[in-house]
């Protein structure tokens, strides 16, 4: 039988519908183009020597001050006044809530697994997106990398996260939909199941259970 006795999820893109939608709603929403916010980032990530992004999702700047930033190379780029206030809700609201996959988690911690969120996230969205589902009645641990000021795939997230379920590297299973996480967590010492759709996760998540 598998030694593993904790489950961890990622949020985005797992919980809930692809990332991807998200930005894509956007894009149709603001007549912004997602190779223009692209191209934005990587141009403050070169001015100022830090990738925005991961700055914002280790609270180490404001979610004003980097919609401020992105606001203000989009207007250079696109040669028109852009604001992205209102970006978080906007995009929030666009991600929908991944039932089966939630219920399925729900059924992993009647089964009596630990279970953890291990998220990169946004500290001024907390409430926003946990709002989706129901974190309480079925996470025993959530860890948001605004809050602890770190993020995936760095390992003191993963290291964190462990220490919160009180288990060891080799008992916790990461379910992510991006690779690199994985493999990150692999390194440290976990499980990992690269999420695709529903029933792959499913599927590979009861084979590492059972083996």
């Amino acid at each position: 039988m598998s030694s593993i006795t904790a489950i961890v999820s990622d949020f985005g893109g797992v919980l809930t519908s692809p990332l991807l939608d998200a930005f894509k709603g956007f894009q149709a929403e603001s007549g912004i183009p997602l190779e223009a916010l692209g191209t934005a980032i990587g141009a403050i990530w070169e001015r100022d020597g830090a990738h925005p992004l991961f700055e914002l999702e280790t609270g180490r700047v404001t979610e004003a001050a980097f919609l401020e930033a992105l606001s203000a190379e989009l207007t250079t780029q696109l040669g028109r006044e852009v604001s992205m206030d209102g970006f978080g809700r906007h995009y929030l609201d666009s991600l929908h809530p991944n039932t089966e996959f939630i219920e399925y988690m729900r059924a992993l911690r009647g089964r009596g697994y630990r279970m953890a969120i291990c998220t990169n996230n946004v500290r001024e969205w907390e409430q926003l997106w946990r709002a989706k589902l129901p974190v309480d009645e079925i996470f025993d641990v959530v860890v948001d990398s605004a809050r602890v000021g770190v993020r995936k795939p760095d390992r003191e997230i993963y290291a964190i996260t462990i220490q919160r379920l009180g288990v060891e590297p080799a008992a916790a299973l990461l379910v992510d939909d991006i690779e690199l996480n994985c493999d990150a967590a692999r390194e440290f010492g976990m499980s990992a199941v690269w999420f695709r759709e529903n029933q792959q996760a499913i599927a590979d998540i009861e084979a590492a259970l059972t083996t």
